[in-house]
């Protein structure tokens, strides 16, 4: 089968690669659409063990079903979550399954960036969803990334009423509109540095965009009847973009730290000013559980956010490389959909 392998932003190469065989407890699927992500790009966080083929927000039908399967058959039409937790560890107990160690070492074989994958016996027991017919296989790929921000508003205790800022309006920042929207937020702000999207964050609920460049404080005041956001959810991995949240947020407000900056980045904080006067959160959110991934699913099949509408570009297999170069530039790209089987 042809996989596109990734040696790093630059170099992605179409390559051949033997079916996964399947065993116990096991399927294949044959991969109709894979989603880029942003981490596909972080090359700090995969260079050291790269080559690798990179994928994991799939749509696809399964073509071949292991022995002790029984709630799958051929043909049915899945999502996947690449990581599953234990369910029984003290983390999954406590409600903190992506943190499970066995949710780190899970993974589909090989990548969604590939014509087949072969889904491991415990993704089968756990993470398989099977697709309704209201929901494409270009729908499905965003099933994964809404499942992390769900995880992420919950983590932050999102509510009706209260005001958002949005830093970085790339695919997560804009489903994070979405979503905050979705649960009713009381006004939505969004920031960008790149004027396409910016018009994205207006054209997918935003009430007000300003561009990263400007005074934030003030120009969220100016947009905010004279305050600052309650939730400010930071999508760019920037230093600059963290020091703003810390400036952006009202008094008893949250940050979510949603993406993750450069390795060894450190940020300095004033203990007294931010958490001890004004009684600030900070928090972080990573990956979705199970749970999530199925009301991500719910609220695709439903159109409550409407997902199909966020993608600009539809690339086959032999074009993977032009899909990272989209991306890693984020330029005029939102969502970015490799389509193994063309």
């Amino acid at each position: 089968m042809r996989v596109a392998t990734w040696y790093n932003n630059r170099d992605v190469r179409l390559e051949e690669m033997p079916i996964p065989q399947i065993g116990l407890g096991e399927l294949l699927v044959r991969v109709e659409a894979s989603g880029m992500c942003g981490s596909d790009v972080m090359e700090w966080y995969r260079l050291d063990r790269a080559p690798l083929v990179l994928g994991h927000e799939i749509g696809g039908q399964i073509v071949a079903v292991g022995e002790g399967v029984e709630r799958y058959k051929e043909g049915d039409r899945v999502s996947a979550a690449h990581h599953v937790p234990c369910n029984t560890c003290h983390y999954c107990l406590t409600g903190h399954h992506t943190v499970c160690d066995t949710l780190r070492q899970t993974n589909f074989d090989p990548g969604g960036f590939a014509e087949y994958i072969r889904l491991p016996a415990i993704n089968v027991d756990r993470g398989v969803f099977l697709l309704p017919d209201e929901v494409s296989y270009e729908e499905a790929t965003f099933i994964e990334p809404l499942a992390c921000v769900l995880r992420g508003q919950r983590r932050a205790h999102m509510q009706p009423g209260k005001t958002v800022l949005v830093i970085g309006s790339g695919i997560a920042g804009l489903l994070h509109v979405q979503l905050a929207r979705t649960l009713g937020a009381g006004r939505v702000t969004a920031t960008d540095i790149n004027d396409y999207r910016l018009e994205a964050a207006q054209r997918f609920g935003a009430d007000a965009t300003i561009r990263a460049e400007e005074d934030l404080p003030t120009c969220l005041r100016q947009v905010n009847q004279g305050r600052l956001a309650d939730l400010v959810i930071v999508c760019t991995g920037a230093t600059a973009a963290i020091t703003q949240a810390l400036q952006s947020v009202e008094r008893g407000g949250t940050i979510l730290l949603f993406a993750p900056t450069n390795s060894r980045v450190t940020i300095p904080i004033s203990i007294n000013e931010l958490f001890w006067r004004n009684d600030i959160t900070l928090t972080t959110s990573y990956a979705g559980s199970p749970a999530d991934y199925q009301t991500a699913l719910e609220l695709i099949q439903a159109g409550t956010v409407p997902v199909r509408q966020m993608i600009t570009h539809r690339l086959g297999l032999a074009e993977t490389a032009l899909g990272f170069q989209l991306v890693a530039e984020a330029r005029n790209s939102v969502k970015v959909i490799i389509e193994p089987q063309r």
